[in-house]
């Protein structure tokens, strides 16, 4: 099993702080201030990491390669030629698991969506609804790609999973079978066009989801460009606006 560790940036930002603070009530003008501004850090440091310590988690090894057994020599070379080629067994390709039952399920129904979005796209005729379907697929191949190099990030998914991706499929399936009747009606021509209205919304959630899986990732950044800025400006390396 592979151990990952993800370390909170809450102790970061609390360092972050301090230097503000620090600077605005009490300017650097001598060493001593310096001093006592590091070791204040270094205090805030060690107490904000004992309140959010780093967490650790374990990925599954990936699984070993079957050992392929070794062909036995062929006695009657003729025979073989002669056997039907529909008669030789055919080996049935099943999915690669990666050991973590969640994973693999995340696989399939990664799989399983983005191939029912292209069935819907090839049957729907509507240029702007298959323009949609392609954006979807997009996003939704990109979300779960993201989740599944990153377990940890599953829980942010959830209702992603078990409501919207499920429910955008059905009203696709819904707008499929209604067009594919080729009657104009009440019941079908509103529910339609209701369907349509909603796809922009869709998809722009769908946009929204997957930037949201790099919130952590943004919040490292923005914490170290501060307090590279506030270093900078300490050492007289840099102006402050």
């Amino acid at each position: 099993m592979a151990k990952l560790k993800k370390r909170s940036v809450v102790p970061i930002y609390a360092i972050a702080v301090v230097w503000v603070i620090f600077t605005l009530v009490h300017p650097l003008y001598r060493v001593s201030d310096y001093v006592s501004v590091i070791l204040i850090s270094a205090v805030t440091f060690i107490v904000a990491k004992g309140i959010f310590p780093t967490v650790e988690y374990e990925l599954p090894d990936p699984a070993p390669a079957e050992e392929v057994p070794k062909e036995e020599p062929q006695e009657a070379a003729g025979e073989d030629q002669a056997q039907p080629e529909a008669e030789k067994p055919e080996a049935a390709d099943e999915p690669a698991s990666t050991g973590d039952p969640k994973l693999d399920a995340l696989i399939q129904e990664k799989d399983r969506a983005i191939s029912e979005m292209r069935r819907l796209n090839d049957a729907i005729a509507d240029e702007t609804i298959s323009a949609q379907i392609d954006q979807l697929e997009d996003a939704t191949a990109k979300i779960l790609d993201h989740v599944i190099h990153h377990p940890e990030k599953q829980p942010q998914i959830r209702k992603f999973l078990i409501y919207y991706l499920p429910t955008t499929l059905k009203l696709l399936n819904t707008y499929d079978r209604m067009g594919a009747t080729g009657v104009s009606g009440e019941n079908i021509d509103g529910t339609m066009a209701k369907i349509e209205t909603m796809m922009d919304t869709i998809v722009s959630s769908f946009h929204k989801q997957l930037d949201a899986l790099f919130r952590d990732e943004a919040m490292d950044i923005a914490s170290d460009i501060t307090v590279m800025e506030n270093l900078l400006v300490q050492e007289g390396l840099a102006d402050m606006d």
